[in-house]
């Protein structure tokens, strides 16, 4: 196979992990042990979160094929890209906080669902609850207007029946 088809195929399959990807994360990976490269692939594997290196060349005609060129500028020097398709929250935590316990490790950008993030917007990604609390606060807040409602029909019942038995007891006496 030729050397431009090879790299096409490349091209290719990165643009795929684009369109896939509900979450990625691009980070300068210049400065880590290899200790350390291991330990933030396996933390990323045992979240089914996909870390690859890639050339800058090849991530940057993926790029612009999938409709991301917001990511050209921060595609210089030793880039690494996570992507996952499940938790657009998983690799903006994780990157981070290997981020702040290694400080060679520098997120450089991020994207959510089709939307470029700067590294503020990946920090703030990574300061979201869990997905599952996310969830329970959105089930809490639903949940409190129905609970005020039938205490509310629950009183005025409370209401009646006191009332009637107030008038049962008078008509006893």
């Amino acid at each position: 196979m030729p050397k431009i088809e090879v790299k096409q195929v490349v091209v290719q399959e990165i643009a795929e992990k684009f369109r896939n990807a509900k979450t990625a994360v691009l980070v300068n990976y210049r400065g880590l042990t290899v200790e350390e490269v291991t330990e933030l692939r396996a933390k990323s594997r045992d979240a089914g979160i996909e870390y690859k290196v890639y050339k800058n060349s090849m991530m940057r005609f993926a790029a612009k094929e999938t409709g991301y060129e917001g990511l050209l500028d921060v595609l210089v020097g030793p880039t690494a890209i996570a992507f996952c398709n499940t938790d657009p929250v998983a690799p903006a935590k994780i990157f981070s906080d290997f981020a702040k316990k290694h400080k060679a490790l520098v997120i450089k950008a991020g994207m959510v669902e089709g939307k470029i993030l700067d590294v503020k917007g990946v920090e703030a990604l990574a300061e979201l609850p869990p997905r599952e609390v996310l969830v329970a606060q959105v089930l809490g807040a639903l949940n409190s207007p129905i609970s005020g409602f039938v205490n509310v029909l629950n009183g005025n019942l409370r209401g009646l029946v006191v009332a009637l038995d107030a008038i049962a007891q008078q008509k006893q006496a």
